[in-house]
């Protein structure tokens, strides 16, 4: 009986690993590689436990991989397209809306490429609404630890840009923005909701009192709330993405950070004023204005998300971020606890500090920084889901034992 059972399991294994098996050796080598190191994969903002396999099993049943749809156009019509996904995406615009101080009724907004091209909206759409209501160009400011994507995209759509120097936790410094801001010109301003390696966040209401300062400046505030943008509206500090205190005009929030969706993706949200603000570019075979940047634009992923409200939601999501912190005090804590030196920006989950070995920064994947103001090179975690408290007791009983 036990030699038949055995026969039978290895016979159940053999098939689940043919079953697996793409046939092409290189592409199985490097799922396995992946697969392997995903887990440790700590030094990057992805949420490594995806809760999309359901919506895979829906897409494959209902031959949904074979249909080609496009999402060109604007998905705040009334009039959504027939092989697109308009009514699923504005239905997760109207979704987030509320919870980023938006009234449905004069909101606009479109599932993005990524956070960057949220970013690329948010300065675009800020830089076309000051222009038309004020016939002068604006200024971008943006603060030195932001993310690298801002200063890109200036320089792509050839906006003037002034760098504004954070401090040593990488926050932008009001007194800084004071000095540089030229009243004569609007002024386009991106805070930033969690810089790219500090995980800083720029004081919302800090600054605007420094814009206060001068009433007859035109001002636009984009938010790149790319990873923070997630999952503070979950938590009790949700008032620091709520546009009715912050007073933000637009906001960009990643969809394969916090949210799991498997490709990048994300979400860009204005007010209907700002769109209506914009150029107008009337296309007459989609019966439309493509007032967007992107023509064609992916009809899966507002899909994916509009599943994941359903499936997910703000209970689950909630849940989620309230781990999230409470392992990102545990990893400090830990790290004090050995004495090895490391920092954390209030109401982040990143944590950064003294750069260890490179067989902990290959373990583990961890991204890297540098910082004379603390102690030269540097790394940080990223506290995403599936770094667990388990798994930081695994990281660091590596870092101690590297000590010696």
């Amino acid at each position: 009986m036990k030699r038949a059972f055995s026969i039978a399991a290895l016979l159940l294994f053999s098939f689940a690993a043919l079953a697996q098996s793409s046939g092409f050796p290189l592409l199985d080598e490097y799922v396995e590689k992946w697969k392997e190191g995903q887990q440790t994969f700590f030094g990057y903002p992805v949420n490594e436990q995806s809760a999309l396999h359901s919506f895979y099993e829906w897409y494959l049943k209902t031959g949904m991989d074979v249909v080609n749809m496009n999402n060109a156009g604007d998905p705040m019509t009334d009039t959504p397209e027939k092989m697109s996904s308009h009514l699923f995406e504005r239905e997760v615009i109207e979704f987030f809306a509320p919870l980023y101080g938006f009234e449905k009724d004069k909101v606009w907004g479109l599932v993005s490429h990524s956070g960057t091209d949220g970013n690329n909206h948010g300065i675009y759409f800020g830089a076309k609404y000051l222009y038309n209501t004020t016939q002068k160009m604006p200024i971008v400011y943006v603060s030195d630890e932001a993310h690298y994507s801002n200063l890109r995209l200036c320089d792509l759509q050839n906006l003037e840009v002034k760098l504004i120097k954070s401090d040593l936790m990488g926050r932008m410094i009001p007194e800084e923005l004071e000095k540089a801001l030229d009243p004569s010109r609007p002024a386009l301003v991106v805070y930033a909701m969690g810089s790219t390696f500090k995980g800083a966040i720029d004081d919302q209401q800090a600054l605007n009192a420094v814009l206060d300062k001068y009433p007859e400046m035109a001002v636009f505030r984009h938010l790149d709330a790319a990873l923070f943008g997630g999952y503070l509206p979950f938590t009790e500090h949700s008032y620091m993405v709520d546009r009715k205190i912050q007073r933000f005009d637009s906001i960009a929030i990643s969809g394969h950070k916090f949210f799991g969706i498997d490709s990048p993706c994300g979400l860009f949200l204005c007010t209907r004023e700002v769109y209506d603000n914009q150029n107008s570019f009337n296309v007459t075979y989609l019966n439309g204005n493509m007032r967007m940047i992107n023509c064609s634009r992916d009809a899966v992923q507002p899909l994916k998300f509009w599943w994941l409200i359903q499936t997910m939601g703000a209970e689950k999501w909630s849940e989620q971020a309230q781990q999230i912190m409470e392992c990102t005090a545990y990893l400090k804590q830990e790290l004090d606890k050995i004495a090895w030196p490391c920092w954390v920006n209030e109401h982040s989950n990143t944590v950064f500090f003294k750069r260890p070995s490179e067989e902990i920064i290959k373990k583990f994947t961890l991204a890297l920084g540098q910082d004379k103001h603390f102690s030269g090179p540097l790394a940080h975690i990223v506290v995403m889901q599936h770094v667990t408290k388990e798994k930081i007791d695994t990281f660091i009983k590596a870092l101690n034992e590297s000590k010696n």
